[in-house]
């Protein structure tokens, strides 16, 4: 069996993020995988504006795609992406986070809800696996939420993340290069992508670095405290990416852990499952807000706002 694997990157041409990249889908090639790539900055990816009409559908239980699919190159590049059995994503970071364009694209993709649409049989189901590459010029502290905001987006479409790397303080294009150990690292990836492919599906888990991240469960380094959720359930700690519960432990060597609830996985954004949960979340806030007499108060009280003209920045074009 042939697999089929994407590269998506959204950094600078020929740059750290790409050639990063390239070396993981060579890795790929190599053992036989049909390769594709794209930089999103060579597509029209417009923003997310926002109307809920993506949501309002799924409160009706239908599917009604994005309403500027027709507008932009996303939903052209989706029915590829869909298609695959895995993508490995490199961006870089430029302020903690990734760069806006990989952000901007990946925002989108709650019109293409997975557990959704598989669960409405619009679609079927594909057991698809991932992998991230960051890059910035400096090290983890300056790039602390990079990979845990690349993952954060990738759940919606059922990319199971196998492998995460993140390459400091190369702040220069192509300086990856004087790294051989960076290039070795992107190599792995791409094995570590054909391993997990070449892996049954039941038995596919994590094979990036072990010691990787305070959650167990998608290896993220972001952890807050926990509150009640919209249905009650509430955990002392949860992890900001995955959404796991649980709650911090000493080991014997007197150093923290995080250690998972027995229940605590029930919202796990990895599994199909965990977010179903919170399509019903969005049925029950959202689908609950469109009742006569809620309608009748937020008309009420709107006229107040839309009054209000404050003066803005105007730009005076040469």
């Amino acid at each position: 069996m042939t697999f089929k694997v994407m590269g998506v990157t959204a950094g600078r041409k020929d740059s750290n993020s790409e050639i990063l990249l390239k070396e993981a889908l060579l890795a790929c090639e190599k053992q036989g995988a049909e390769i594709i790539m794209i930089n999103l900055r060579d597509y029209n990816i417009m923003d997310c504006i926002g109307c809920t009409a993506c949501t309002e559908g799924m409160t009706e239980g239908k599917y009604v795609g994005c309403t500027l699919d027709k507008r932009d190159d996303k939903k052209a590049i989706m029915d590829v992406m869909l298609n695959q059995d895995a993508v490995i994503m490199a961006a870089p970071t430029y302020d903690l986070m990734p760069t806006a364009t990989f952000l901007k694209f990946m925002h989108r993709n709650l019109s293409y809800e997975s557990s959704f649409l598989e669960a409405i049989h619009a679609i079927e189901h594909r057991d698809r696996v991932g992998a991230l590459i960051a890059v910035g010029g400096s090290t983890r502290s300056w790039q602390s939420m990079s990979l845990e905001a690349m993952q954060a987006t990738c759940f919606t479409n059922d990319f199971k993340i196998v492998d995460m790397y993140l390459a400091t303080r190369v702040p220069a294009p192509k300086q990856c290069l004087l790294h051989d150990d960076m290039i070795k690292r992107a190599e792995k990836i791409g094995n570590n992508v054909m391993k997990s492919l070449n892996t049954p599906v039941e038995k596919r888990g994590w094979l990036g670095d072990e010691d990787m991240g305070w959650c167990p469960n998608c290896h993220s380094n972001a952890l807050i405290l926990g509150e009640p959720q919209w249905d009650g359930i509430s955990f002392p700690i949860e992890c900001q990416v995955c959404g796991a519960g649980g709650d911090l432990e000493k080991t014997e060597k007197g150093k923290w852990k995080f250690v998972i609830a027995e229940n605590g996985l029930c919202r796990d954004r990895t599994d199909i499952k965990g977010r179903t949960h919170h399509v019903e979340e969005i049925t029950h806030t959202q689908g609950g807000f469109y009742t006569a007499e809620n309608l009748a108060i937020v008309k009420e009280k709107f006229p107040k706002y839309k009054n209000i003209k404050f003066p803005k920045i105007e730009i005076i074009k040469k």
